[in-house]
């Protein structure tokens, strides 16, 4: 509508103006056009200008000069240059979200959504990418459901971008190649330490910074007929467990070596064993939680603020609750990636 009352206010004022020339104004319509339609009706507008530039002269009486012709012949050409570079931009935009839709099927490819419902838990994830219109990053998590047990796991690798993402599905595919072939916690966690630190140990002469990577995680074990979780920290800050309105961290007895820093060994890694009974919600996140900041430069109290939950939805009104929070905390903008996952034990 703005580009057609440009036109006739501009016709109008022609008209009501003579000895004034107006008529090369009317080129504003299919520029303006040009910024958010495409290429017909860019034309059309374009085709309008041209057809009032004429319109003018038979509404005053006045004969059709080689000025006028010359005007309608600048907006015209005009109007043609602004027609073909719509449809240029046009192509582009078509192939730039055709990238995009195989972009975000990728990323969920790799980074597949945790299962709702797994025997007696209820889980629920969040996932705040640090860099627009992304999904996947240098957090991880995956969960796999074997011989009645869930298995989960958790993660933080060093780094962003392209590398960080090559080393998120490196992971997870370890993860769950273990995970299916019902290995014992310890073994599992020595079996995704072998492939990280061996991993960049290879790449050491093309990345001299692959020795110097690694990746925190959690990985737990939760029967579905025994109310406990085991649970193997390496390195990754431990998650809350929240029973009867109160929060408390799950703190392992001896926390492993982050995976990939150096060899597994068998005495490296430390099964911690915690009561986890029906009723009770289980909070696991990664570090980009918990360093948030404010513009005072205050790290996000999550254990405070989780605290102050009203308890009442499950674990999907927590994670929104957080999401919420942690983004009203740093302003809606925050500087690395965060996951957050919470898992309520039912009856």
């Amino acid at each position: 509508m703005i580009p057609i009352a440009l036109i006739v206010a501009i016709t109008v004022a022609d008209v009501l103006t003579p000895g004034v020339e107006l008529g090369p104004l009317l080129v504003v319509a299919p520029a303006i056009t040009a910024s958010f339609a495409g290429p017909l009706l860019t034309g059309l507008m374009g085709t309008l200008a041209v057809t009032c530039q004429f319109l003018v002269p038979v509404l005053q009486n006045t004969p059709i000069t080689a000025t006028l012709q010359a005007q309608a012949l600048g907006i015209a050409v005009v109007s043609g240059f602004l027609v073909a570079l719509r449809y240029v931009r046009g192509l582009q935009e078509l192939q730039l979200a055709r990238t995009r839709s195989v972009a975000v099927a990728t990323q969920e490819v790799l980074m597949r959504p945790l299962p709702r419902r797994s025997g007696p838990l209820r889980i629920s994830t969040d996932y705040i990418a640090a860099e627009e219109e992304a999904q996947v990053g240098g957090d991880l998590y995956a969960a796999v459901r074997c011989d009645g047990t869930t298995r989960l796991v958790i993660g933080d690798v060093r780094g962003k971008g392209l590398p960080a993402i090559e080393d998120t599905s490196l992971l997870l595919g370890a993860f769950h190649g273990s995970a299916y072939r019902n290995l014992p916690l310890r073994r599992m966690v020595m079996h995704l330490g072998h492939a990280m630190h061996w991993k960049w140990a290879r790449d050491t002469d093309e990345d001299p910074d692959g020795a110097e990577s690694f990746v925190t995680a959690l990985v737990l074990d939760i029967p579905d007929d025994v109310g406990v979780v085991e649970m193997i920290s390496c390195g990754h800050p431990p998650p809350l467990l929240l029973r009867e309105g109160k929060v408390s961290p799950l703190e392992a007895r001896s926390p492993g070596f982050p995976l990939g820093l150096i060899a597994p060994s068998e005495d490296q890694y430390v099964v911690d064993t915690f009561d986890f009974g029906p009723g009770d919600i289980l909070l696991l996140y990664t570090d980009g939680v918990i360093e948030a900041r404010n513009p005072e430069g205050t790290f996000y109290p999550l254990p405070e603020r989780v605290a102050a939950w009203d308890g009442n939805g499950g674990p999907e009104h927590l994670v929104q609750y957080v999401h919420k929070d942690l983004l009203s905390h740093a302003k809606g903008h925050i500087g690395d990636d965060a996951a957050i996952i919470a898992i309520e034990r039912r009856p």
